[in-house]
């Protein structure tokens, strides 16, 4: 809900795996130096960027696409969506060279799937949500982003070095982003193509949602709220045990199908 250029890059990626997988095709689509510089086609590279080489990779990668909706909320679907393009093509690009300058028959094909775009948003979730609960669990000092990062983890050596690639070069994409190179940040999709992305995409209820919090700075809080928030102090309990499992159940259900997949 209110996030529809994530809903339809959900939607392509599963669209797009798919047909692949059930015709055994994902090895086809990862881009390889022969594809790239002896017989290079259009579509393969389109199709690379959206189908993911096998089922566990899609089940993690659609995870983390649905986690990261929380950018869209909070940036607007007008600067997101170029967000998306700019870290898909940079990720891409910087894909292509690295294929030409290794020349490793190791690395062919890459890996295919949307990792420009989910380890570019590694890069906002770093720096800008901070911790909101720490936990133990068997002696471990964790947080509530520690699952999120285990899941990257495991979507970046899914395929060994030929996911290594893809998911380093969405990480170099999403910091030439943070570091606002040719001024990427300021630009903006036209409202009409936003709109054309939740027109074709399925009616949704209006529900609420909760944002996740973001770090703020006296420079982004409105003026009204700057004097409200003065002299305002509270306190926030320790997290208990029921607040913390509901927040990781997803997380350990999508390691348990992980596991149950790849075994």
């Amino acid at each position: 809900d209110n996030a529809p250029v994530s809903r339809a890059v959900v939607v392509a990626a599963a669209l797009f795996s798919v047909p692949f997988g059930l015709r055994s095709r994902f090895l086809d689509l990862g881009l390889s130096h022969q594809n790239l510089y002896e017989n290079l086609r259009i579509w393969r590279v389109i199709a690379s960027l959206f189908a993911f080489s096998s089922s566990p990779e899609l089940i993690f990668g659609v995870a983390l696409l649905y986690y990261f909706r929380v950018f869209e909320r909070q940036i607007g679907s007008n600067k997101y969506a170029v967000f998306i393009v700019f870290s898909m093509t940079v990720s891409v690009l910087l894909q292509i060279l690295a294929l030409g300058y290794l020349k490793d028959p190791s690395f062919n094909p890459l890996t295919s799937g949307p990792y420009g775009l989910i380890f570019a948003s590694y890069v906002p979730f770093f720096f800008d949500i901070p911790i909101s609960t720490k936990f133990r669990i068997f002696g471990l000092q964790l947080c509530d982003k520690s699952f999120v990062y285990l899941a990257g983890l495991q979507l970046l050596f899914s395929s060994g070095r030929r996911s290594v690639i893809p998911g380093l070069s969405g990480i170099l994409a999403g910091l030439l982003y943070r570091l606002n190179i040719f001024g990427i940040r300021r630009l903006k999709v036209a409202g009409y193509a936003t709109s054309l992305f939740s027109r074709l995409s399925w009616p949704f209820s209006n529900n609420s949602y909760q944002r996740l919090p973001i770090a703020t700075t006296d420079d982004n809080i409105p003026h009204r709220q700057t004097h409200q928030m003065q002299g305002a102090h509270t306190t926030t309990p320790d997290p208990t045990e029921s607040s913390i499992v509901p927040r990781l159940f997803p997380w350990v259900l999508i390691v348990l199908l992980q596991f149950r997949l790849s075994h």
